[in-house]
């Protein structure tokens, strides 16, 4: 039996692959799905099956295509409600692979229609090698419970069915097998995983903090509290996948658009995503621009930040950034790619247009900054609360936009996150929003806390007590 993990830093998600006996099944499939068809034919296997774990909010999935280029035959939850063709399993459902067996367990509490899937070296094997967790269990943590609210399921309610999943259904596997999650550090599916892809049931019973002995209430009180913004593009890909996406293959690269073209473009309402390294956006790029980095959790940032409505103009170093880019918005939904700017910032400088810029500044010049400086920290509430610049204000990247209002567009603006990421992409919004004078951070807090630089920290108060419907 062979399984292999495929891991996209890019969205913090790990989707697997299967064979036994020339026959394959792929589970939590990426939009673009090239490396999975590849894989198998390199291998001689044939894909049958295309197994989903729930609905997939962070991304979009590729079910749909892998399906229609390989005739898979597409696995879910019977509560997913799918629209797409499909074979709708419930608890204890089995599907035969090769010499392999794949047994689907329900485990809600992420989602409703959420799946584990045990997998068996042989139909007779009295105990699974392996457990594909989906977003049930990560390593460290668990799935979050409040993505279900537009269904009519409160956090509370997905909280106690997660509760009974995993002490009924994951607990009880012996220690020995091993935990393929969908997801690692960086999603916001949850809100501590760790940089570990895969684990054991018996290192997570012995450190995952949910799974440890604690009564239904007190897991919902530490299950629901201080879970991170929902994006915006997320109940979008639920139903994008609810319905199978249409496919990538086939699909043109961005269009390349002179510099007045662009211009047009963005002047009638189009967002501009400017993809190069923080220290070259700093330097010069496009007015109105928002840097987010291809380096680092691109497609995630692009779907908080950007709107799903409006088209998209992207800035990048060439034009295989650009591709790359586009294929990368496409993973979150956002397909209404107008262009990208042909030649870059240096075709824009070129053509007599002004460029913008944003300062970039040392650990050194922010310790040195006078008291009509403001700090402003984007990092998420759990991480400012951690350790902060003495006096930074904090408001998470995601949330940035909606209060703007609160803050002087006038006060001079460090910016500040982890390392100089989520500070640049900060700092495009404040400039585009009218802001004065802004600088970037370089290094970020973490470089203050290494120089040895005071700290400020937050007491964490214990969660407010819950009322929880335990019927």
């Amino acid at each position: 039996m062979l399984l292999h993990q495929f891991y996209l830093g890019c969205l913090a998600q790990a989707s697997y692959l299967i064979g036994s006996d020339g026959e394959a099944a792929v589970v939590d499939p990426r939009r673009d799905v090239e490396e999975y068809i590849a894989f198998a034919a390199e291998r001689g296997l044939r894909i049958r099956y295309v197994i989903e774990t729930h609905l997939h909010a962070d991304f979009v999935s590729g079910h749909h295509e892998l399906a229609l280029r390989t005739g898979a035959e597409i696995v879910i939850g019977a509560a997913a409600g799918a629209v797409f063709p499909h074979r709708a399993v419930r608890d204890g459902h089995e599907l035969r692979l090769g010499a392999a067996l794949l047994r689907f367990v329900e485990t809600p509490g992420h989602t409703p229609e959420s799946l584990c899937v045990l997998v068996f070296g042989t139909p007779d094997a009295e105990r699974p090698t392996h457990v594909l967790t989906g977003d049930t269990l990560f390593v460290g943590d668990v799935g979050r419970p409040d993505l279900a609210g537009g269904k009519g399921w409160s956090a509370e309610q997905m909280a106690l069915s997660m509760y009974d999943s995993l002490r009924l259904k994951l607990l009880p596997l012996p220690d020995d097998v091993v935990v393929w999650p969908a997801h690692g550090a960086g999603s916001l599916c949850g809100k501590n995983l760790s940089k570990d892809t895969s684990s054991t049931i018996g290192r997570e019973r012995r450190t995952n903090p949910a799974l440890q002995a604690m009564s239904r209430e007190a897991f919902v009180r530490m299950l629901i509290a201080d879970q991170p913004e929902v994006p915006r593009y997320f109940a979008m890909d639920v139903e994008l996948n609810r319905h199978g996406a249409p496919p990538l293959a086939g699909r043109p690269a961005p269009a390349r658009l002179g510099p007045e073209a662009f211009a047009a473009a963005a002047a009638a309402g189009a967002q501009v995503v400017d993809v190069r390294k923080a220290d070259a956006f700093g330097a010069e790029h496009v007015g109105g621009a928002v840097n987010v980095d291809l380096g680092g959790q691109f497609a995630a940032w692009c779907g908080a930040l950007l709107d799903p409505e409006r088209p998209i103009l992207i800035v990048a170093e060439d034009e295989a950034g650009a591709a790359q880019a586009a294929v990368r918005l496409a993973r979150v939904g956002l397909e209404q790619v107008a262009g990208a700017l042909d030649g870059g910032v240096a075709a824009w400088r070129a053509s007599g247009r002004p460029c913008a810029s944003v300062p970039q500044w040392g650990i050194d010049d922010l310790a040195a900054r006078g008291p009509q400086w403001r700090v402003l920290d984007v990092r998420r509430r759990a991480e400012h609360e951690g350790a902060h610049v003495p006096g930074a204000r904090n408001l998470p990247l995601d949330r940035l936009e909606r209060e703007l209002a609160s803050l002087d567009h006038e006060a001079p603006t460090a910016v500040i996150c982890a390392g100089g990421y989520r500070s640049s992409a900060a700092c495009g919004l404040l400039l585009r929003a009218g802001f004065s004078h802004v600088v970037n951070v370089v290094g970020g807090t973490n470089a203050w806390i290494a120089a040895g630089l005071p700290t400020a920290r937050v007491p964490r108060e214990r969660p407010p007590e819950t009322a929880v419907a335990t019927a």
